[in-house]
């Protein structure tokens, strides 16, 4: 009696094949845009930490330090978020006119196209016969081989990312939200508390980070965590010795005026 037939592996079905690629790309769609969210949170605390440490230093008054505290953040949230914007539209811009060069070059010269796809199937490991056989075949689908040139020759991919305001908004949300960090102890406490507050809150926040970071990057947890605590301590000796001579530096400015 015949063995029964076992079940093909569920990889060599195309439903399984679909959605799992489609996972992927979401996956990597996802990490980017958490790139831009530790981006955003690692500036908003560090940099306006910087700011109310060197206020507080300098005039060790609480409205001085919120308002310019306040001004930073509105400042940076909006430069930043206006940045992005502009230079992933610039960038997407820019990929879309080398991708049309390219659908000129397989629509005007396809076999230089296919000389092109086949040479760098060789540089990538193929045999020079293996890769004109896969660079002809590909050349049958114009399509596939502007996809594949594209990709090979300049890195580049014809699907669309995530939006450029997408991308905008998570920096400035995320950027808010941490400016908040050491911004927030100085409507509670005076400023010669609220300095010590605010710098054991971002260096507390920024381990977290770095922990929650190491999760992605495969690194030691702990490692990376102190790594972007260490950024915040220097910012904060950073704002303090600004603060101390800021004072100073500007009485004898207003002397010598």
């Amino acid at each position: 009696m015949a063995a029964p037939a076992t079940d093909s592996p569920p990889y060599l079905t195309k439903e399984w094949l679909a959605a799992h690629l489609g996972e992927e790309r979401r996956e990597a769609d996802l990490l980017s845009e958490v790139r831009e969210a530790i981006f955003g949170a690692q500036d908003g605390v560090t940099s306006i930490l910087v700011v109310v440490i060197t206020v507080a230093t300098a005039t060790n008054q609480r409205y001085a330090v919120l308002v310019a505290g306040i001004a930073a953040a509105l400042a940076e949230i909006l430069s930043m978020a206006a940045g992005e914007y502009m230079s992933s539209k610039s960038q997407r811009e820019i990929f879309l006119a080398q991708i049309a060069k390219e659908r000129q070059e397989v629509a005007e010269r396809p076999g230089e196209s296919e000389a092109e796809v086949a040479y760098m199937l060789e540089q990538e490991g193929l045999s020079e016969p293996a890769a004109r056989r896969v660079a002809a075949e590909l050349a049958g689908a114009p399509g596939v081989l502007l996809k594949t040139m594209v990709e090979k020759e300049l890195g580049l991919t014809v699907e669309e990312g995530h939006s450029a305001l997408q991308g905008a908004l998570v920096l400035a949300a995320t950027f808010a939200i941490a400016s908040l960090i050491p911004l927030a102890p100085f409507f509670v406490f005076e400023p010669h508390v609220a300095l010590f507050v605010a710098i054991a809150l971002a260096a507390v926040s920024m381990f977290a980070l770095g922990f929650a970071k190491s999760r992605l990057t495969g690194r030691n947890p702990v490692v990376s965590g102190l790594e972007i605590v260490g950024l915040v301590l220097a910012a904060s000796v950073g704002g303090w010795i600004f603060g101390t001579l800021l004072p100073h530096a500007l009485g004898f400015a207003a002397g010598a005026g």
